[in-house]
């Protein structure tokens, strides 16, 4: 039978309708396989939203990773407009990102307590792009390597991130180059071990806010950093209370405190100096 044609119908001559042997949107996408991903593990009404969400948080961190990846180069280059642009679509991610909690907060902790039991000791605990993306940032933790042992190929694509110069580690070595006196040691150092908080290089960042018409573009990378760890603290504390919210203060399902290993994390700052500075401008 033709397709309708009549005046309220929204398929015009020029829609292609005929699409056997042709790739859809559907074969793009690869939607079957995407879709079929989602497989609860009980008939608990819930646990698709369970599913959904934390499958939308891996996709975009996926691209988070992506991204931040692109930044590294680009900063490690010495072009910064398009490291600009790789880090502000990371802070609209984490904007996505940090909404999809307020919708698995409609979940109540007895719809929850219906499956959690199942889950075994599987726990977002395990992500290892969250964890590639904290890497990169630079929450460096030799630690975080181990739940990943049963996977070699993983493990190997962490310990080399763990290894490799965080997205910070790549901003002080620019500075560097330009001339501007941060410390060697900051620069040449073991990358496996977290940047550790170092007045000098809050003298750096110092002298660029007070000059920044001198220096803008690396002023602007810095309004950038604070930017980006700002919207990942906000997504950290909306998973924080989510959690708070749904299972108050049980042990996560991968063995660790639950919120009080997830508040830990709000202490922690990716760029410790450009914080610091704003008190002594």
């Amino acid at each position: 039978m033709p397709p309708d044609k009549s005046h309220d119908s929204r398929i015009g001559d020029d829609i292609h309708v005929d699409l056997a042997g042709r790739m859809t949107y559907g074969d793009y996408l690869k939607l079957d396989t995407l879709l079929s991903a989602k497989q609860p593990i009980t008939v608990k009404h819930d646990e698709h939203l369970f599913i959904t969400i934390h499958h939308v948080q891996e996709l975009w961190m996926s691209l988070f990773a992506h991204e931040l990846e692109a930044a590294i180069r680009f900063v490690d280059g010495d072009t910064l407009p398009p490291a600009f642009k790789c880090l502000a679509r990371i802070t609209r991610i984490l904007e996505q990102m940090k909404s999809a909690w307020d919708v698995l907060s409609t979940m109540t902790p007895s719809d929850y307590l219906e499956f959690r039991h199942e889950l075994g000791q599987s726990s977002g605990l395990q992500s290892y792009q969250y964890r590639l993306v904290e890497f990169r940032l630079g929450a460096k933790d030799m630690r975080m390597l181990l739940p990943h042992r049963h996977r070699a190929d993983i493990h190997a694509k962490l310990e080399q991130a763990l290894r490799a110069p965080s997205l910070y580690d790549a901003a002080l070595a620019l500075l560097k180059r330009r001339g501007f006196p941060v410390p060697d040691d900051a620069v040449h150092r073991d990358f496996s071990q977290r940047h550790v908080f170092d007045p000098a290089i809050r003298d750096v960042w110092l002298s660029i806010y007070r000059n920044a018409d001198r220096y803008f573009d690396v002023y602007e990378l810095a309004e950038e950093l604070v930017d980006l760890e700002d919207w990942f603290q906000q997504w950290r504390f909306r998973h924080m209370k989510t959690v708070e919210r749904i299972i108050g203060y049980k042990r996560g399902t991968g063995g660790s405190s639950g919120v009080g290993f997830l508040k830990s994390a709000l202490d922690q700052s990716f760029f410790p100096e450009l914080w610091d500075v704003r008190t002594h401008l």
